[in-house]
């Protein structure tokens, strides 16, 4: 068992699932002290507390400990078992939230993972089910993670504050991952999106969709966006709409910018006009960083390339966020693993803003607790 001497030692609450996550596939132990210390409201947030208990439920023999006040926590991590599991996320953040780590974690767990999440599957924080599912899960496939049982699905849609939807995820495991040669974003070739909307008119989709087309149909024929109305109990237990626009590239590559309405009750009302508009101008945004994975999932694809085979992977990156540029500090610290950070200006062949090559040789990271069949 790994000691106390062997464990990372952090302060704050900021990057909280960045460290567990990581901690969770490196087996070492950490502790993270002064988690809201001087707030009126002291210690971990509910979404955080059920963070940690999915953390709980999808590993075998992990040891948490957190002090009364719940301004400091230790985790010393077990293995990734997998298998059936049903997790209710707290209503404060978004599915994303959860499902972000999951992806991180799923593909080297025991046995297949079968989860079902409920909770608010789109907000304004996270990333939404929609844009995970086109965006992250190719990413996903292109390191060797595929199969039929790979997929993702909204069984019910639920937006802020009352939650109600439902996702189910089951993911492969595999014993290695390919390394990758993303280096070439291609050029754009189509958009798809989805307009959905719950407890509120079903026009309110089409308006959001009418909008979002008078901008980007001026750049590119080939854009169809689906309407996705869900009624009764599919639809959960507060109103809203919003939009998520997925652009895709000659060479496979997909950018993702999405936009929901505001919170029954909180805000000014937002006219699904002006949403699709403003997510139409999202995605023309996040094609000028470009790169061959958009902003939302740079760590994911960090993360993979770190755990890959001991063999050089290169992945051309739009301008860092600044969570990605923690994340490598975070990569450092658990696996003493750097990358080398090319900047590439937007030359000729370039279009858009400043790239960034990231290359590493990965740990060559094995499953070892993979069931062998």
């Amino acid at each position: 068992m790994a000691t106390q001497a062997n464990s990372l030692s952090y302060a704050g609450c900021n990057f909280l699932r960045q460290r567990l996550v990581l901690s969770t596939l490196s087996g070492r132990p950490v502790k993270i002290r002064k988690i809201r210390a001087r707030d009126d409201n002291p210690g971990l947030r509910d979404f955080e507390a059920s963070f940690i208990r999915l953390l709980d439920k999808i590993t075998n023999g992990s040891r948490i400990e957190i002090n009364q006040t719940g301004t400091t926590l230790y985790y010393q991590p077990g293995l990734l078992y997998g298998g059936s599991v049903e997790h209710d996320c707290s209503v404060l953040r978004g599915i994303g939230y959860y499902l972000e780590s999951l992806l991180c974690l799923a593909p080297f767990m025991k046995h297949p993972l079968k989860i079902v999440l409920r909770g608010v599957t789109n907000d304004q924080v996270d990333p939404s089910v929609d844009v995970l599912k086109a965006t992250a899960l190719p990413l996903l496939k292109q390191f060797g993670i595929d199969g039929e049982s790979f997929e993702l699905k909204i069984v019910r849609r639920g937006m802020p504050p009352g939650g109600g939807g439902e996702v189910v995820f089951s993911c492969p495991v595999r014993k290695v991952l390919k390394p990758i040669q993303l280096t070439d974003p291609g050029k754009i070739k189509r958009v798809r999106g989805m307009a959905y909307s719950v407890r509120v008119s079903p026009q309110m989709a089409n308006r959001i969709v009418d909008s979002a087309r008078s901008i980007l149909n001026k750049f590119i024929p080939d854009i169809y966006i689906y309407t996705d109305h869900m009624k009764g109990v599919n639809s959960g237990k507060s109103p809203g709409f919003g939009l998520s626009l997925v652009a895709e590239t000659t060479s496979g590559t997909f950018l993702s910018a999405e936009l929901a309405s505001n919170p029954q009750g909180q805000g000014e009302a937002v006219l699904p006009e002006d949403l699709g508009r403003n997510c139409a101008r999202l995605l023309l945004e996040e094609i000028y960083r470009g790169g061959c994975v958009d902003s939302t999932n740079q760590s994911l694809a960090l993360l993979l390339m770190t755990l890959g085979q001991q063999d050089v992977s290169k992945v051309l990156l739009g301008p860092l966020s600044p969570y990605t540029i923690e994340f490598l500090r975070h990569l450092k610290s658990f696996f003493q693993i750097m990358f080398k950070i090319e900047t590439k200006p937007c030359g000729e062949e370039l279009k858009g803003g400043d790239k960034v090559l990231m290359t590493c040789v990965g740990i060559g990271f094995s499953n070892l607790s993979k069931t062998l069949k």
